[in-house]
């Protein structure tokens, strides 16, 4: 894009203009690159130019500016718009009705539709699907659901998108038997539940204290194809972690493992999930477990990043094993990795809590020397190192 805007600036210095198709392609280059105010400036000079955009390049600003909640601007292009005639389409209400709904604006939002009803446009399911979404986040759980049967009455099928809105709905308000017999029924009509579906009533009943239907909704996904959303993951296991589940934990990664040669969906084995597993038994001081988790990347052939052996030092300070964890700092450096503030800081509450303060100021100088800005965290852990020390010095010379 910058080589296409120099290219602009040289060809307007020598006299020329650039058509309306160069215009179009270089307003929508810079709204995919979230170049807002200048994509808004090229478009200005091409209405100036006399030129016409089409309905499309209108939506490509449209839509830009909304996601960065520019509504004023927005507002500007859809004067522009009925200023030079051009009909707005199903994309530019759609748009419209995107950001009125994540924005929890049910007037505006009612005012869109009904302009699509009077313009012809028939609802569908996307539009179906929000506004079920907009009832649900503002409480009026009901009201949502009595959409459905306005879909219904005007012959509109439900399709994946309305159903996952309606299982949405009603798992997060605890109605999770209902939200279970509308994933039945979804099934019997031939509807195939998506990544979507599995995660949002896992997550609603993780969240409802129903770990083992959570479990077997999440077998139960796994064995139709799909792996894990890696935040569903560490929802199960924070809930099992707190519950001191651990074997339930390694068993339910041992069969993602085993089974993730045959996932079509869904992410795949990374060292993110690897991450969220180790961190799961590092809180609890767990290192031989934390250390099997190291071994079990090796097979899938993902090298250990800097998150997971930061977890590592973690694993270790939590168990008191200081020694431990000096030697994966010593590794980390050995290995040309570039410790970071979380090393640095994890390593000095390891020594903290070993009572090791001694060490503490000599890791927050080595901090600081490899070019490491020290943050509020780290200078309290070193803060309470000093104080420590000064308590001792200050006992032993009384007695």
């Amino acid at each position: 894009m910058d080589k296409a805007m120099a290219a602009l600036a040289e060809m307007e210095a020598l006299g020329f203009r650039p058509n309306s198709a160069s215009y179009a392609a270089l307003i929508e280059g810079l709204g995919s690159v979230g170049r807002t105010l200048e994509a808004d400036a090229i478009f200005q000079e091409m209405i100036c130019f006399g030129l016409k955009p089409k309905v499309w390049l209108f939506n490509v600003l449209l839509r830009g500016f909304l996601r960065k909640g520019l509504l004023g601007l927005a507002v500007r292009v859809l004067v522009v718009m009925d200023e030079l005639g051009v009909w707005r389409n199903r994309e530019t209400f759609e748009i419209l009705l995107d950001y009125y709904v994540n924005a929890g604006r049910l007037e505006d939002t009612w005012s869109i539709i009904n302009e699509m009803k009077r313009k012809g446009f028939r609802l569908n399911s996307f539009v179906y699907s929000k506004v079920i979404g907009l009832y649900r986040d503002n409480g009026m759980w009901k009201k949502a659901i009595g959409i459905v049967e306005e879909i219904r009455e005007m012959g509109l099928s439900l399709d994946r998108q309305i159903y996952n809105s309606i299982i949405d709905t009603f798992a997060k308000y605890g109605e999770l038997v209902e939200a279970l017999e509308v994933f039945e029924k979804m099934q019997q009509e031939g509807i195939r539940p998506d990544i979507m579906t599995w995660n949002s009533l896992i997550r609603w009943h993780c969240k409802a204290g129903d770990i083992s239907k959570a479990l077997e909704l999440f077998t139960e996904m796994q064995e139709q194809g799909f792996y894990p959303d890696p935040k569903i993951f560490m929802t199960i296991i924070s809930v099992l972690g707190e519950q001191g589940k651990w074997d339930v934990i390694k068993r339910n990664f041992e069969n993602m493992k085993y089974k993730g040669h045959k996932k079509s969906e869904g992410l795949q084995p990374s060292a993110t999930m690897f991450c969220i597993l180790a961190n799961a038994y590092a809180q609890q001081g767990f290192c031989e477990q934390t250390v099997k988790v190291l071994q079990l990347m090796e097979p899938e052939g993902i090298e250990p990043n800097l998150i997971m052996l930061n977890v590592l030092i973690n694993a270790f300070g939590i168990a008191g094993r200081h020694m431990e964890a000096l030697s994966i700092y010593q590794h980390i450096k050995e290995s040309g990795i570039s410790p970071d503030l979380v090393t640095y800081s994890t390593l000095m509450k390891a020594f903290i809590r070993a009572r090791k303060f001694d060490k503490v100021p000599e890791i927050y100088k080595e901090m600081e020397s490899a070019g490491c800005t020290p943050d509020r965290k780290a200078r309290q852990i070193l803060q309470t190192a000093l104080m420590a020390l000064q308590q001792r010095h200050y006992h032993n010379g009384f007695t």
